[in-house]
């Protein structure tokens, strides 16, 4: 079992007891939506900002493995290793 680092935006890591980094616990075979529902379990707030009530990341919300979108990937059943870098960005609209 190992750790991923979580980076959060301010406006999400207002949520997540003001912390920017969170390390997360992963055991072997984890995935973005197991880091999501570690993150949940502990900030209930974070986890609705983040996704929705069918468990699927919100579509303002971008998350990357080590640079790489989970879009681009399998969504939130990415595959994540320990020490790895996870990004959660929430995307800001407006004029």
């Amino acid at each position: 079992m190992g750790t991923v680092s979580v980076m959060l935006p301010p406006v999400l890591a207002a949520l997540a007891g003001d912390s920017r980094v969170h390390q997360v616990s992963l055991p072997d075979g984890g995935t973005v939506a197991a880091l999501l529902d570690a993150l949940a379990a502990d900030y209930p707030v974070f986890g609705r900002r983040v996704r929705d009530e069918t468990g699927a990341v919100r579509r303002y919300v971008n998350i990357f493995v080590d640079g790489e979108d989970i879009r681009g990937l399998d969504g939130a059943s990415t595959a994540v290793r320990p020490g790895q870098e996870l990004l959660i960005i929430q995307s800001v609209a407006g004029g």
